[in-house]
């Protein structure tokens, strides 16, 4: 599991065996959180093209669009770490501001 950045109260995280889904994408966790489940999976890409969009979440409308617009300003950063957790790769991790 590759964690990607800090933005607010969640972290965003990149799972290596994610490598078959049909879209690049990131789940978030409440940082701090006591389980292990996501609160949220956003899409990166479709077809290889930048395309920020939620693909699932239990966060109200405000969060997600507060973490859409902050991967869309960051997705050559979180782009370019989901290819090093595919590779197994050391990924870097950046605190993101609103």
């Amino acid at each position: 599991m590759g964690q990607l950045a800090f933005l607010k109260m969640f972290i965003l995280v990149s799972i290596s065996v994610d490598v078959k889904d049909n879209r690049r994408h990131v789940h978030v966790f409440k940082k701090g959180g006591r389980h292990l489940n996501s609160v949220a999976k956003i899409w990166i890409e479709s077809n290889g093209v930048k395309c920020v969009e939620i693909a699932e979440s239990q966060l109200s409308a405000k969060d997600n669009k507060m973490l859409v617009d902050a991967i869309d300003r960051h997705w050559e950063f979180i782009n370019d770490q989901i290819t090093k957790t595919f590779k197994g790769e050391k990924t870097e991790f950046k605190d993101i501001e609103i």
